[in-house]
């Protein structure tokens, strides 16, 4: 696999910062971007292709890059940024925070929200992971408290996230189709663990009592979410073994997740089809029959699976599996009847 390489020095000076601006909309979302030498402007950027998303390596300084409102209403392809510097520094500012990132660093971004980026006259080199929005492994409200803030990558459980993003970026000339399928599904995986160590540190006090009232509540709400995540594969599943396992009462567990607008059956349900429609949509597994992706994910009963993900998606699941990456052998079909 070749990465798709765009760099402005192949432009005339006058013709790069709009050749920029469209390179961006391309490579990530619609912005609006102001430079602030544009004789001396320049940029680079390699974008590198996921089954779940992409990879970007991107260089350049003296820019200011806006995601407005207005753009965001014009088009959002539903995707969340991680930026992992490795040289340089990069501002970031959204939904009322913000940061300066430095080597060392990884931010992140919602496309759904505005947010302004900005780099000043030292070049800065970024790695950029984005990936649907859909995807993401945890409760969303975790990824959106991040965004405009930052995290270090060099250091304990990040490290291992941010080693293998810089890895994957040197050696992506190297890697098959399938290699990068394989290797998109473990920079979720890594980032899914870096997401879930930090909530876990930040909502567990030392002494490993619960806090009280609101934050208590939505403490415990991360804990359980991520034991649900944990046993999706179990068909059986449900309230009160979830509220058994917590020891509280089947009450308090409705309570704590009716503050989320949402039910324990529905959360369960929510992500074991955004799991199912990830493997299905993935050219990896397509050894595995659709049964046997829905078993994967606490769906033993092809019936039930099959309402249930038509319910949800308006397709059957073999439908979805030919509309995402091509036809299925006639026995898939079969196994979602």
């Amino acid at each position: 696999m070749h990465p798709t390489v765009i760099d402005t020095v192949e432009f005339p000076v006058q013709e790069r910062p709009e050749a920029w601006a469209e390179t961006m909309a391309l490579a990530q979302v619609t912005q609006r971007v102001k430079f602030l030498e544009t004789a001396t402007f320049g940029a680079r950027i390699a974008m590198m292709p996921l089954g779940v998303g992409q990879v970007s390596e991107l260089s350049y300084a003296s820019l200011i890059a806006q995601r407005t409102p207005r753009l965001v209403r014009q088009s959002d392809p539903e995707m969340y940024h991680v930026a992992v510097v490795t040289e340089g520094e990069i501002g970031i500012e959204q939904r009322r925070q913000h940061s300066l990132l430095k080597r060392g660093d990884m931010g992140f971004f919602d496309s759904s929200q505005p947010f302004d980026t900005f780099a000043g006259d030292t070049p800065g080199k970024t790695l950029l992971f984005q990936f649907p929005k859909k995807l993401l492994r945890l409760p969303h409200e975790q990824f959106t408290r991040l965004c405009g803030l930052s995290l270090p990558w060099t250091e304990g459980v990040a490290r291992l996230f941010g080693q293998f993003v810089v890895g994957l970026a040197e050696e992506y000339a190297h890697c098959t189709p399938q290699d990068v399928t394989r290797l998109g599904d473990t920079a979720l995986d890594l980032l899914t663990t870096v997401l879930a160590h930090h909530f876990d540190r930040v909502t567990t006090p030392p002494d490993g009592t619960e806090a009280s009232g609101e934050s208590g509540q939505h403490a415990l709400f991360l804990r359980i979410s991520a034991f649900i995540v944990d046993h999706l594969g179990d068909p059986g599943l449900d309230p009160e073994t979830i509220a058994a396992a917590h020891q509280i009462s089947l009450r308090y567990l409705h309570r704590i997740f009716q503050q989320q607008s949402t039910t324990p059956m529905a959360f369960i349900r929510r992500q074991r089809l955004d799991r199912c429609r990830r493997d299905l949509a993935n050219p990896a597994l397509s050894q595995l029959t659709i049964h046997a992706i829905a078993t994967r994910w606490g769906y033993p009963q092809p019936d039930r699976f099959s309402r249930a993900f038509r319910t949800a998606t308006g397709m059957s699941p073999s439908e979805y599996r030919v509309a995402m990456r091509g036809a299925p052998g006639a026995g898939e079909a079969a196994d979602a009847r």
